[in-house]
């Protein structure tokens, strides 16, 4: 069984399905990421913090005191580490193979659409490679603006990062090159699976577009209100805020004073 895999992996149509299931790993978890951070838009659940803060910590407390704090959320994301990794590394071996092949000098005129569009998505996938390496050091571990960032505070990182315009430009070009990225990818997923036919080959395509137009606009709307100033100021001070996020998410009235509020 396990040389099965490997031949098969080997191959350009295992090569192929690879890209193809971990493209639609990311795509889930894109779908799902765009719903947890809509909640910024969601009103204050407790006084004095924000309701993606709320869902932040919930997700960091998954499987606790089984598992420590935040494992299931790291878990996650080596989990998606890894399907980003094998995509990578099956897409750059697939090009390799198509320079290969045209190096042949036959059928070229075949190859040029599919090699513009290769090229593309080349372009898009290193642009998308940078920008997920930049926003995970940015809002993930902190490291771009270590003096602006507070972990556990969501909310306030987001709101010191989008009410400056340099990086609502930057995550404007990430969450495009996303875009651009997912239609190409979601079509050529139908077609990798063989489920594309005239008969519904229109329907993959809306079903593509809606993606690419659902990631964009859903993701971006975030980096616009706050620079726009439909989203304000955090609820309260990043400091106040993660003692009220240790309370367990109780109003100050409900626990006995912290040390912050003292």
């Amino acid at each position: 069984m396990s040389r099965r895999l490997v031949a098969l992996y080997r191959s350009q149509l295992g090569k192929k399905v690879v890209v193809a299931v971990t493209g639609l790993i990311m795509v889930g978890f894109l779908v799902v990421h765009l719903a947890g951070n809509l909640k910024v838009f969601l009103p204050d659940p407790e006084p004095g913090v924000a309701d993606i803060d709320v869902y932040a910590e919930a997700l960091r407390e998954i499987g606790v005191p089984f598992l420590p704090h935040g494992a299931v959320v790291w878990a996650t994301r080596l989990a998606l580490l890894a399907a980003v990794i094998l995509h990578v590394v099956c897409v750059l071996q697939l090009s390799a193979q198509s320079r290969a092949a045209r190096r042949g000098g036959y059928a070229e005129r075949r190859y040029q659409r599919a090699t513009w569009a290769a090229r593309l998505m080349m372009v898009s996938g290193l642009t998308l490679l940078v920008y997920i390496v930049f926003h995970l050091a940015h809002l993930t571990v902190g490291v771009v603006e270590p003096d602006r960032f507070v972990h556990g505070a969501l909310y306030y990182n987001l709101y010191e990062a989008f009410t400056r315009w340099p990086f609502v430009l930057i995550y404007t070009v990430g969450m495009a090159a996303v875009a651009f990225h997912v239609y190409h990818g979601a079509w050529s997923v139908f077609q990798t699976l063989g489920l594309d036919s005239p008969e519904r080959n229109r329907l993959f395509r809306g079903v593509a577009i809606g993606l690419a137009i659902l990631f964009l606009v859903g993701f971006l709307s975030i980096p616009f209100a706050f620079v726009s100033g439909v989203l304000g100021p955090p609820p309260s001070p990043p400091e106040e805020h993660a003692g009220i996020l240790q309370a367990g998410f109780a109003t100050p009235a409900d626990n006995a004073p912290s040390e912050v509020q003292r």
